[in-house]
């Protein structure tokens, strides 16, 4: 995906296809490269396809929270000249969207979330990650999937360069306890867009019974589950991912 990227003022995104838009939001240890099958397939069949990078590690310390990436995502959409897009997020990804289509309604035609947070996530297995620890930091990329090769040495290695960045490790606290305090479970019921909710059987961030619970409070929601998959099916499953959202897309006309 790096090859891709291309950056604009105060944005660096990758952007490819023709059609109504996708934004893409990528998660707090998420790297943009975790959607390159989903960028792949829709941007070569009838959507533009966006992915910013989010300022997880740039924003001042305190302004580092979900408040703060929503308004970026604000600025993104208007820089882009986008009046109404697809909003499709993992985890705190998905986390963003909500808050961000709690406060912009009409820019957002539907939701896709997969993963996501905004209700409960076990964070790190509920700790924050231990500087140092490699074996730690490493047990804990694998249990993010089902299958722990999906838990490469490279993005072990981005992992643990982040949790032993004082500064990065401070704005990576401050983010997940924005996201604890901007629980949306009262603002899902007010969502009507179409929200299409893909979730791995196997999650043990955001578990099986959260997207229960999205599905429950978002009233015009489909929920489709991915067996032996993880907290991320995009990137462990792209395929079912893929063809799930396709085919929901297009049944609902979006």
């Amino acid at each position: 995906m790096t090859d891709k990227l291309k950056t604009e003022g105060k944005f660096t995104y990758a952007e490819a296809g023709e059609g109504p838009a996708i934004i893409v939001l990528h998660g707090l240890m998420g790297a943009l490269s975790n959607f390159g099958d989903t960028f792949e397939h829709f941007s070569k069949n009838g959507y533009t396809v966006l992915i910013p990078e989010l300022p997880l590690y740039t924003l001042p310390l305190i302004k580092t929270n979900v408040k703060n990436l929503a308004a970026y995502l604000k600025d993104f959409l208007n820089y882009k000249k986008i009046d109404s897009a697809i909003l499709l997020g993992n985890s705190l990804g998905g986390h963003i969207s909500l808050y961000f289509t709690k406060h912009y309604p009409e820019k957002v035609s539907a939701l896709v979330l997969t993963g996501s947070s905004g209700l409960y996530e076990n964070a790190m297995g509920g700790s924050f990650p231990k500087r140092g620890n490699y074996e730690y930091i490493e047990q804990k990329a694998k249990d993010v999937f089902y299958d722990p090769k999906i838990a490469t040495k490279e993005l072990v290695d981005d992992v643990y360069a982040t949790v032993n960045d004082r500064m990065k490790a401070l704005k990576t606290l401050s983010i997940a306890k924005s996201a604890i305090r901007h629980n949306m479970a009262n603002d899902l019921p007010n969502m009507k867009q179409p929200s299409c909710l893909i979730w791995g059987k196997q999650d043990g961030v955001t578990p099986p019974e959260v997207a229960e619970d999205f599905h429950k409070l978002l009233p015009n929601s489909k929920l489709f589950w991915i067996d032996k998959c993880g907290h991320a099916a995009m990137m462990e499953r792209p395929k079912e991912f893929n063809t799930i959202l396709h085919d929901w897309l297009i049944s609902n006309k979006i």
